[in-house]
């Protein structure tokens, strides 16, 4: 038997786009947000769901045109990150969690995210 559901909770991103719909401005909400109620700004979002019978991966990227690329690696950096630590919990594959680390590591130096690890030259 399924789970019952006992609450339900949104989550709301509004996107505003300029005459050539391109978005300009990223606004978002949840009803259990962290900081409460309120739209909050966003230069970019990533959304990526599932679909339980195609089994297929849909997927929305969108970002503003003022993001800035030192914006995005960190954006980017940050999103493979908590990719792999998704992946190992949702799979408790130690391997290929810290295969997926290792590049997470070699995509912040390279955009100088974070510094190089001097101990590999």
């Amino acid at each position: 038997m399924a789970d019952k559901i006992k609450k339900k909770s949104n989550i709301n991103i509004e996107i505003g786009l300029d005459e050539e719909r391109m978005p300009v401005d990223i606004k978002w909400n949840a009803s259990d947000g962290p900081d409460g109620p309120g739209r909050k700004a966003a230069k970019a979002f990533l959304l990526s769901i599932f679909d339980k019978h195609s089994k297929d991966t849909l997927r929305i990227d969108l970002w503003t045109k003022e993001m800035q690329v030192i914006e995005m690696d960190r954006f980017m950096f940050q999103t493979l990150r908590a990719l792999a630590d998704t992946y190992f919990k949702a799979t408790q594959n130690a391997k290929l969690a810290a295969d997926m680390q290792r590049f997470v590591q070699y995509f912040g130096e390279e955009t100088e995210i974070i510094p190089k690890d001097k101990s590999q030259s």
